[in-house]
């Protein structure tokens, strides 16, 4: 049996949680103590399991009022998958007019999410 320690990320409580885990892949989850509702065992599983994140970035605007777009990832992703869809990010330029929700790269790195602007950013004058 392994432990292990994370501060759970899902409320504001930030429960110190303490995880036994039975050696195997991937591991198997057997106790989680310490959460103070239901979301902390469910997050454990996912972050020791099948770890994901969300993105937020920028994007180069040609003719546009601003020079980069901040944008994000519609959904979470696989953690394995972040450094090829920055990868796609960066070799991304968009022409202005950008709007908020605009998607602008469609499953990047073969993700499920899609790329989508999170400001305005007016074609220049």
């Amino acid at each position: 049996m392994i432990k292990k320690e994370l501060t759970c990320v899902i409320c504001p409580n930030g429960c110190p949680l303490e995880i036994t885990l039975e050696e195997g892949t991937p591991p198997r989850i057997k106790e989680v103590t310490g959460h103070t509702c239901k979301k902390g065992p469910e997050w454990v599983e996912q972050e020791l399991i099948n770890p994901v994140r969300t993105i937020a970035s920028s994007i180069l605007v040609d003719g546009g009022d601003f020079p980069l777009v901040s944008v994000r990832t519609d959904s979470a992703i696989p953690l394995a998958s972040i450094p090829e869809v920055m990868k796609a990010i960066k070799a991304t330029r968009v022409k202005a007019p950008v709007k908020i929700g605009d998607v602008l790269i469609q499953k990047p790195a073969n993700t499920s999410c899609n790329i989508i602007a999170t400001r305005n950013v007016h074609a220049g004058s």
